[in-house]
């Protein structure tokens, strides 16, 4: 499959010279959409039985202010909003979405109204994303973007990612989409009813998600300072080959599973339960990039054996080749240390990882593992690389696990 895969890109090479989006458009090129940026959503509805736990956002009457940045440019964009797990039908009264200068201002002439259908405004169904139009809006690799949402009625707990790594802003009542908001706190944690990006491009392009847990989700990393491995990943493929196109999304959710669903519900289903929504259905999908499994092994409620994970790794690899992509597998890093250690667990961790690197059933093996473990204590992340809880690695940390995979296999 590799090979073959070589074989189109060098025909790509050749045949269209790494145009540009305008130029491929000028001699014919055929466009196409990628996806450049996510954020796995999950309910917010609380669990019954469930103490404790993220408190559920809700909003009436308001505006959101979240900034999001892209991994690849391009000719337009869209925006996938989401409420899909919305009780009620969502009304979105409006939206606007401008680049964001390096010092965090609106670049003039950049502020556009996203629109549905030519409307304005639209209505989310219960269950459903809403896709906006296509919006007329040039961008570059990296850049950042203000996305405002007005909600003009209760949304009820929203659909939300519990883990943004980015300040979000509330407004006061009302429609504050098209004037500056007022100064206000930043509020950490949550994406509120976005859930992607996609750009239009005329690159050749590949398009990696990145399948997980809260390791993937960036946790313990420096807020708003884009620094989750998926954003250093998306960093150096622009950086080796910046003739391509490289869409890195990000469909971590902090303590996901998977085989069973969070403990909380804004942990998310299973892996197995929301592949094809979060990794499957994204725009240009050509590699996934799968680390789950420490929180199968760490949770006391429902430890599956080494068996049972396995089959889990299987059934995904079945699906995401038979949705034409490459499957690429880490092994579960070290957490000796961490408030849900167990012998047990670590047992089944050896055992796994060990048939992540020499089953040969991935298509390509990273090792995180050995990138990332204390050389005299393996069972234990180096303590130079992990956060203080001994489960999330710190910045440098989520660097080694970038720089530990082999671009080359993404191309």
């Amino acid at each position: 499959m590799r090979a073959l895969r070589v074989f189109i890109l060098l025909g790509a090479l050749l045949s269209s010279a790494w145009l540009t989006p305008d130029a491929a458009q000028a001699r014919g090129e055929a466009l196409h959409w990628i996806g450049t940026w996510g954020a796995a959503p999950a309910s917010t509805q609380p669990m019954a039985g469930a103490n404790g736990g993220l408190a559920s956002p809700s909003f009436d009457n308001q505006t959101i202010v979240q900034v999001l940045r892209l991994s690849a440019g391009g000719r337009r964009m869209r925006i996938r909003f989401t409420n899909e797990y919305g009780g009620s039908p969502l009304l979105i009264g409006g939206a606007r979405v401008a680049i964001l200068s390096p010092e965090g201002q609106i670049v003039p002439g950049s502020d556009r109204t996203v629109t549905f259908g030519g409307a304005t405004s639209a209505v989310a169904p219960a269950g459903a994303p809403m896709l906006s139009d296509p919006i007329p809006l040039a961008t570059k690799n990296f850049e950042r973007l203000r996305v405002s949402l007005y909600l003009p009625g209760r949304t009820g707990p929203c659909t939300c990612h519990m883990r943004g790594g980015e300040l979000v802003q509330v407004s006061p009542p009302g429609d504050w989409t098209r004037r500056p908001l007022p100064p206000a706190s930043g509020v950490e944690a949550y994406r509120a009813f976005i859930s992607r990006v996609d750009v239009e491009t005329g690159l050749g392009s590949s398009v990696i998600v990145a399948l997980g847990d809260s390791i993937t989700d960036g946790v313990s990393s420096t807020i708003g300072a884009n620094r989750r491995w998926p954003d250093l990943l998306a960093e150096r493929l622009a950086a080796r080959f910046p003739q391509q196109a490289f869409g890195v999304v990000n469909a971590g959710i902090g303590g996901n599973r998977l085989l069973g669903d969070g403990r909380f519900s804004y942990q998310g289903q299973s892996a197995l339960s929301r592949l094809d929504r979060d990794a499957l259905s994204v725009a240009g999908a050509s590699h996934l990039l799968v680390l789950e499994g420490i929180n199968d092994l760490g949770r006391s409620e429902g430890r599956p054996t080494p068996s049972e994970l396995i089959l889990g790794y299987r059934q995904l690899i079945a699906r995401a080749r038979a949705a034409g992509l490459e499957v690429i597998g880490a092994t579960i890093l070290p957490f000796e240390g961490a408030a849900y250690f167990t012998e047990q667990g670590e047992a089944s961790r050896q055992a796994v990882n060990a048939w992540i690197r020499r089953s040969g059933e991935f298509d390509a093996v990273v090792d995180l593992d050995m990138a990332l473990r204390d050389p005299d204590r393996p069972a234990r992340l180096r303590a130079d690389l992990q956060s203080g809880d001994w489960l999330h690695p710190n910045d440098a940390g989520y660097r080694a696990i970038s720089d530990a995979i082999d671009i080359l296999m993404l191309r």
